[in-house]
Formats: C-alpha cells, structure tokens, sequence
C-alpha cells in the first residue's frame, strides 16, 4: 500500500477511480477498498482527497489566485469545493490564501528542558506548538504557516498556554489543559484523541495504537497522523514508538523524544 500511496500523491492532480487504482496495484477494487482501508485506516477516495487538498493550500500559499489553484489540483469551481474547503481549512478558500488576515494569532516563547517552546493560538485555542533552539526559527515556521495573520507576541492568554505546555516539556503534568484549534481528518482526530489518553510515564506502539482504534493494519496511517501533529506535547505524540521499543522519528528531533520520556518516567 505504501507504493500505491506514492502514487496517489504523485498524481494528487488527477481524479483517480477506484478502477485505476486497482489496475495499478494489481488487484480487484473489493480487495484494494478492503485492504487499503485496512492498512492505511481511510479510503483511497479519502486518501486522494486529502492529497488533492494539500496540492490546493500548496498551490494557494504559493500565490496562485483560488481558480488557478482549484485547477491546478484538479477541482472544478464548483460550490462544493468552497463548500468542502472551507469546513476541512476552517476558512474560505480566499482567507487561506491571504494567510487568513482576519485572524489573529498570539504567541510565547518559552525554555524548558527540552529546548525553546513556541506555543501560539487563535481566539479558539492552541493551533501551534513547536520546539527548537533559536526563537527566530521558531517564530519563521509561524510566519510561514500564516503568512498574513496578524501574529502577536506575549499576550497574557499565550503566556498561560505556553506555561501550562511548558509543564509537560519538563515532565512535570501528563497533558496541557488549553484549548485547541486545529483542523483534522476524522482519523487523524481518533489517532490524537488517543494519545492524549495515555498516561504520563508510559508509551504504546504504532501497532497498539492502531489495534486500539480498530484498524490493526493501519500503523502507518497511526504513524503519519503522529508526524503531522500540529501541536507537540499538547497531543503526546512523543509517548508512541517502534514495536520493538526502540525511538522512531520525531520531527522535534530523536534526542528530545528521549529526553521527554526519561522525564516523565522520573516524574510520574
């Protein structure tokens, strides 16, 4: 599955059938829905959506006007895709190409143990979470994200959201009790939700996870849903690992997935 997944990614501009498919993974379109399914937790319809999706917000931050990007990911300019957008963005498809100007969006930088902590939110909640060595970074990666978001620094609603994430960086508290503001698939949601089930001290594996939430085979979906995590610590992504118990990648880096589990099995 995980080569027809390439596939569908390179070829997120096109209206891929079930029929296509099948013929390219060489199997009948039952099979492929059942197994797709199985491994990856979501539909290749679903999954092709998504990568549509992704190429439409690439082409939208890239410049490119709403029916040129539309196009150039394959969409008509029907209503429906506004209609789809704008629930799956949270945001008319012209605000997310304007980096959302309406919105603003407030942050703190804070140390930990771990390294600097960048925490930042919306009116709704914590839509950004990141670790790293240098502020400026910190603060590009948010620029970048929203481009024309009015980005503000040290509110006191920020501060507190970064305290209280900050707790969990330092292994002192096994979850952040903010607010959250982020978009998701319904599994990726169900992937998140779980994790910030389990308890501080304790991990469970890609497989566990997957087992956990009814898809046994889809580990590698768990994994992606883990990679894609928008808001470190607040969504423990750091407590799943490898079946054999070893540390698998982590976009904060291997040493500090390391360093956050050690301090939470001091702690709990």
């Amino acid at each position: 599955m995980v080569r027809l997944c390439r596939f569908i990614e390179s070829h997120a501009d096109q209206k891929l059938t079930l029929a296509v498919l099948a013929h390219e993974a060489g199997m009948s379109q039952a099979h492929l829905q059942r197994r797709f399914r199985g491994e990856i937790g979501v539909s290749p319809r679903e999954y092709a959506e998504t990568c549509r999706m992704r190429l439409l917000q690439q082409e939208l931050r890239d410049g490119a006007s709403v029916t040129k990007a539309a196009a150039e990911a394959g969409y008509g300019s029907s209503s429906r895709l506004h209609e789809r957008a704008a629930k799956r963005l949270g945001v008319t498809l012209r605000a997310y190409r304007n980096g959302s100007p309406a919105e603003q969006i407030s942050y703190a930088i804070v140390p930990t143990r771990v390294g600097l902590l960048l925490v930042a939110g919306t009116g709704r909640g914590v839509c950004q979470v990141a670790l790293g060595d240098r502020s400026g970074a910190l603060l590009t990666s948010l620029r970048d994200e929203y481009p024309q978001a009015e980005i503000l620094k040290d509110s006191a609603r920020a501060k507190d959201w970064a305290e209280a994430v900050r707790s969990v960086a330092d292994g002192l508290t096994g979850a952040a009790n903010v607010p959250l503001d982020i978009r998701a698939t319904a599994f990726q949601r169900r992937v998140w939700n779980f994790l910030m089930s389990i308890p501080r001290g304790e991990t469970r594996t890609y497989s566990e996870v997957a087992c956990a939430l009814g898809r046994p085979s889809a580990s590698r979906a768990v994994a992606r849903a883990c990679a894609t995590n928008p808001v470190a610590l607040v969504v423990p992504c750091h407590r799943v690992i490898r079946g054999d118990g070893s540390l698998a990648g982590y976009r904060w880096g291997i040493n500090r997935k390391k360093k956050l589990l050690d301090a939470e099995k001091t702690t709990a």
